[in-house]
């Protein structure tokens, strides 16, 4: 009698733990991600490829997961101000940064004590390449070609004027401008939707504006390119010379991505990789890559990782060929 009480004691105590361990919260990481709906953070204005991108990647995981997946632009600074709201996020896979050239490469070298570090401070978690960007100016602009640029700046020192909205497009006319041997005049913007109101009214003279960006322009023929700063031609556009055919060697190319905070679970990392790689496989995202000239790959964390710090290092040595100083 006293063994059987005591076995029933026993098994009381197993179906309470039991019980409590049903209760007890779900661990966040193991947890059915995403739960809620998922913020991706463009630290640039609509418009430009990052927008661009992120809308078209973030309706994809949606369909996918059920779950909203919401762009908020978040300008200025240089892409610093949206990159400092995802750094002291939470981290939980919630709030993800649409990374570029500027956020995640050029803004170290141009920036003067950056407040936040790309390597240590984000995860990447997917990457998506530009092929280059386009030299625009107006239709009615009197210069048909590169060379033909080159030499009414040359006559002209300092009186032609660009725009410029991030490091992609501030960076290539001063590289330019280095192997050319001409000074042009820069003025920066806010966002690219200014930048080109201002070129299409003749404010300014002229604008680097990346593939993404510059397509619904070319269609519209509201602009006219005068070179891609890629190595060779685009396929979408095999009548615009590249920059390299008048100054050898001349390469300018970016990338895009996505990253979380540092502290992201890893499981959640691994997730949000292989949703952003289901993404880039669909074919309506094959489809507009292609028309806005993106390369894209089925990338690993390894591989974003590595892409990232590759972009840094080529950015380095392209501002410093530019010999733009860090402010």
């Amino acid at each position: 009698m006293a063994g059987s009480a005591r076995n029933t004691i026993i098994d009381r105590r197993c179906v309470l733990a039991l019980i409590g361990a049903a209760l007890a919260p779900i661990p966040a990481q193991a947890a059915q991600y995403p739960s809620r709906p998922i913020k991706i953070i463009v630290p640039f204005g609509p418009g430009g490829s990052g927008d661009i991108s992120a809308r078209l990647i973030g309706k994809q995981i949606e369909e996918k997961t059920k779950q909203a997946v919401v762009v908020d632009n978040r300008p200025g600074a240089n892409g610093i101000i949206g990159t400092m709201a995802v750094k002291t996020a939470e981290p939980d896979g919630y709030t993800v940064l649409l990374i570029t050239t500027s956020t995640h490469a050029a803004n170290v070298s141009l920036v003067r004590n950056l407040s936040y570090d790309p390597a240590k401070d984000f995860t990447v978690v997917g990457v998506f390449r530009s092929s280059g960007s386009y030299l625009m100016v107006r239709p009615e602009a009197p210069w048909r070609d590169l060379p033909s640029f080159v030499a009414a700046a040359k006559a002209a020192p300092g009186k032609l004027v660009f725009g410029y909205f991030n490091a992609s497009s501030r960076t290539p006319p001063e590289y330019l401008g280095r192997l050319a041997g001409i000074e042009l005049q820069g003025v920066p913007y806010r966002a690219i939707a200014n930048a080109i109101a201002d070129l299409i009214s003749g404010e300014i003279h002229c604008l680097f504006m990346d593939t993404t960006a510059s397509n619904q322009y070319l269609q519209s023929g509201q602009l006219r390119p005068l070179a891609i700063t890629s190595l060779t031609r685009a396929r979408a556009t095999p009548d615009v010379p590249a920059v390299a055919e008048t100054f050898p060697g001349f390469q300018l190319t970016g990338f895009l991505g996505m990253a979380v905070p540092s502290a992201t679970p890893r499981q959640t990392v691994e997730q949000l990789n292989g949703l952003i790689n289901e993404a880039l496989t669909a074919p309506e995202v094959r489809r507009r890559m292609d028309e806005f000239g993106l390369s894209y790959d089925i990338t690993d964390l390894a591989a974003c990782e590595a892409e990232v710090r590759a972009e840094r290092e080529r950015w380095t040595e392209y501002t410093r060929v530019a010999g733009i100083r860090p402010e």
